[in-house]
Order: C-alpha cells, then structure tokens, then sequence
C-alpha cells in the first residue's frame, strides 16, 4: 500500500463502461429482486483492478448528480446528442452509490456540476498533502494533471489503462495540460454536443495551440494562419470562446473531501453483506482475493465455482 495516495474514481465512466460492455449481449444480471446489477458489478471489478493496481491508502468515488450542470446554462444544446440512459441502468445509479457506502467509501457529488469539476476540485484541494491517482475514461480530465495528480485514462478491457503524468503528457503531445481547454475550444466535442469552430479538427486544433500557445494569443496572431483557418475563426469566435468555457474542468466547486473518511484500511464486512444481499455473483470470488484484509470473514460458508 502506498501510505500517501488517494484513488479518485470517476463513478459514472466506470459504470457505463461497464453496463455496455455486457448489455450489447443482453447479460443484465438480473437477481430475485428483479434489478439488474451488470453495471453495478463491473464497476466493482473495475475498482479491485484499480485497487490492486494503485496501492492505494485513501479511496473515494465522485459522481454526476442528474443530467443538468450549469454547462447547459451557458449551452442548452450540450449533452442534448446523447441518448436517455437505458431502462436497465436507471436503477443502477442509485445500487452503485449503496454499493460504495457499503464499502465505506466516500460518494462524493455536487447538483449542477459534473463529477470532473468535483475531480478537479478535490484535486486542487489536496495535491499539496497527497499524492492523487484519478481513475476514469474522460480524456477531458487529462487537463489537471499536474505533479501530484496523475490520470489514468481505462482503455478496452479491465486493467488496462493509458497511464498520464504531468511529463508525460507534455511530452507526447509538446503542450502543457491546462492547454487541451484550448484544444477542445478549436475541435469542440462531438460526445458532449459543442462544435467548437466548424472545419478545424483535432490535429490542426493542436498544432495551433503548439505554437501560439492559447486563445489570446492565437486570436492576436491570426494574420499568421492560412485564410482558411483565419476565416473559419472569424466567422465561428464566439462558438469557439463558449466551447472552451464548456471543455474547462472548473476547480473551485463547494465540495471537499475528509481523508478520515476516505482512509482504506481493506474491505468491510458491510461489503460482503451487500454482495450477498443483491447476489452479486461474479464478484465473490475478487472479494475473496481480497478478504485477508479483513478482520474476519463473515461468509465463509459460501462457495466459490473454481
């Protein structure tokens, strides 16, 4: 265990990803209650993998709390792309933040706001007293990176992750992370319904901020672009200065964290009794691994399929 570190799950990425990744085979877990617990369960996969991987001393999960954030005040199209959750999942949402309570971990979520503002927030707070590992499958939070503050990015499958450091990042793309709100600001974000300034996608978006640096200075220095560039800018500046306000993770939301609170000592016993309550079945066996942990294992009359 690394004594210094905060795991910090994207809730929602993990959920999803997870209840797609079986929904497309109609693999919905339904147990005797009749609520499905495929999303539920993959999460909890996710989050052992990440555990296993990260070592981690504290642990907590942010959420996004209802589908309206002030993004929506400034745009009312954004997020409007996106289809209704399926019927499957709806129930979900509420059984993975029991699910995380049973596991004593902090759910942490603010109305109005996404769980990246809550991310970026509780990263601002902390990084100077904890080193932070965030979790999750938004590129977008790439953009507070920082020394303390790694992000790693899920990829296909379950353990493996696009693993971003502050050099690392700066690196591969020649640009720092605060500049990708930049970048979002040119190329907009199909996924999250803003165009950005119409007919400049990512690659260009990125060579402009490369060598201007930012908005400002890009805007300063548009006698340098190409007359296509130069026109595209003009014509879409102030789409372009709302996409970007739209891609800023914002850090100063009234949320906190309590480290006490989000301390990981090992599983609970709670954890065992929600698993057992929802039959949770494909999960007994991860929780096991992790059962040394514990204190004393209350279910020790189950048994395991090897």
């Amino acid at each position: 265990m690394n004594k210094n570190r905060l795991l910090l799950v994207d809730g929602m990425a993990l959920l999803f990803r997870s209840f797609f990744a079986t929904a497309v085979r109609k693999q919905f877990m339904i147990n005797s209650k009749g609520i499905p617990t495929n999303a539920v369960q993959g999460f909890l996969r996710h989050f052992f993998t990440a555990l296993e991987s990260s070592q981690p001393s504290h642990v907590a999960v942010c959420w996004d709390m209802g589908s309206k954030t002030f993004r929506n005040d400034i745009f009312q199209d954004y997020k409007s792309n996106r289809e209704a959750p399926p019927v499957e999942l709806i129930p979900q949402f509420d059984l993975a933040k029991e699910v995380t309570s049973a596991f004593s971990i902090p759910n942490i979520g603010l109305p109005g706001y996404e769980a990246d503002d809550c991310i970026g927030t509780i990263c601002e707070q902390i990084k100077k007293d904890i080193h932070v590992t965030v979790l999750t499958g938004d590129r977008d939070l790439l953009q507070i990176l920082d020394d303390q503050v790694h992000v790693w990015i899920m990829q296909k499958g379950i353990g493996h992750y696009a693993k971003y450091t502050k050099l690392s990042f700066t690196e591969k793309f020649q640009m720092e992370p605060k500049q990708l709100v930049d970048v979002k600001a040119l190329m907009g974000d199909a996924s999250d319904g803003y165009p950005g300034v119409k007919g400049i996608g990512e690659k260009t978006a990125m060579k402009l901020i490369q060598e201007h640096g930012n908005i400002e200075s890009l805007l300063e220095n548009l006698s340098a672009l190409t007359p296509s560039q130069r026109n595209k800018i003009e014509q879409d500046k102030e789409m372009m200065h709302m996409s970007r306000e739209l891609a800023k993770i914002h850090c100063n939301v009234p949320v906190t964290i309590d480290l006490e609170e989000a301390n990981w000592p090992g599983v609970p016993h709670t954890a065992f009794e929600i698993v057992q309550e929802h039959e949770m079945n494909t999960i007994r066996r991860q929780l096991y691994q992790l059962k040394q942990e514990v204190a004393e294992d209350p279910f020790a009359e189950w048994e395991l399929s090897r």
